[in-house]
């Protein structure tokens, strides 16, 4: 009983974040399949003639795989020309027919990261990047490109926002990526994320596919947490990566200013760190008070009150001096 009492913390969390999660995909929904336009973002020189409503059968001849096809979707939106029109072939009221549209992943920013270069310069969410170094530019992966092989070095940016051109100059940070073989690659990167030319349509889930996806998510929250606490340990990543209150308190300011949804999203995120954090097996923490309660089930009889208090004193101290460490590199990282 006692060891349930406990563990009711850590699992609270975990629970948090999967309705959380569960919640957000029930709400925004997922993208309807056969891909289907829903909103159209607002770009330059926006002479395009798709509309909402529209599915799409095929981009320059080559058909739109299913989203379900994972590889093959993703080679499909690779392998598209890089130019500013393309020709979809589209089911509309019934009726097929081929228009202009634009390029399907265009240099859009759709969120901006927390702590980023973009962040820092003030980009938003919305602006399309038009041209890099003054060389234009009609697709996310161009940028992309000029921005890992900047070595560092400062780049200008003529953003279009609102029907006004803007210049940045932003400095490209060193960015530790999770792999999916769970290992983590090092890239320059200005801290946003692209997005499509519109916003696909979407349908509600089923109940269990939401709530699949909640697992899912707080899962590889969890993985990756941990993944990426080992490559810090063994050197591989930077401890820069670990944040401290402060930092917590940017980030979380960051994200309300992208909106609910993506506030809500942190607080998950957050919520499964903590409960992460206090299954670590320290003194002090839920996980040390579970192994005390485990070797008192295996040898029948509790530590000693000269043991609890030397562990738990050295649990403490484990558990300031990581909190030290984490303020120490909001401070002093870059």
């Amino acid at each position: 009983a006692r060891a349930l009492t406990v563990a009711a913390g850590p699992v609270f969390n975990f629970a948090l974040s999967i309705i959380i999660f569960f919640t957000v995909a029930m709400t925004a929904g997922t993208a309807r399949d056969p891909l289907t336009v829903g909103e159209l973002r607002d770009l330059p020189n926006a002479a395009y003639e798709l509309q909402s409503g529209d599915v799409l059968r095929a981009v320059e001849g080559t058909p739109v795989p299913s989203l379900a096809a994972g590889e093959g979707y993703s080679n499909f939106l690779t392998n598209l020309p890089q130019q500013a029109v393309l020709s979809y072939d589209i089911t509309r009221d019934n009726a097929e027919m081929t228009v202009p549209g634009p390029y399907l992943l265009p240099p859009l920013v759709s969120n901006v990261a927390p702590q980023s270069a973009a962040h820092e310069a003030g980009l938003r969410g919305g602006d399309v990047i038009t041209a890099v170094n003054g060389q234009e530019i009609v697709a996310f992966g161009e940028l992309k490109e000029v921005v890992e092989a900047s070595e560092g070095a400062a780049q200008q940016l003529t953003v279009w926002r609102d029907g006004e051109t803007l210049e940045f100059t932003l400095v490209p940070k060193a960015t530790d990526e999770p792999q999916p073989d769970g290992s983590f690659k090092q890239n320059l990167r200005i801290g946003i994320v692209g997005g499509m030319a519109f916003v696909p349509a979407t349908e509600t889930p089923g109940v269990g596919e939401a709530l699949g996806s909640g697992v899912e998510n707080t899962w590889r929250i969890i993985t990756g947490s941990l993944s990426g606490l080992r490559e810090m340990i063994v050197g591989n990543i930077s401890t820069c990566n670990l944040s401290g209150p402060v930092g917590i308190a940017q980030t979380s300011g960051a994200m309300a200013s992208q909106g609910a949804q993506s506030f809500i999203y942190f607080i998950a995120v957050l919520s499964t760190a903590v409960g992460l954090l206090n299954l670590f097996p320290i003194p002090a923490l839920d996980g040390g008070h579970l192994v005390f309660y485990a070797y008192e089930a295996v040898t029948g009889k509790p530590p000693s009150d000269g043991a609890l208090r030397v562990l738990m004193t050295i649990g403490i101290t484990l558990v300031l001096t990581l909190m030290l460490f984490a303020l120490g590199n909001d401070l002093f990282c870059p």
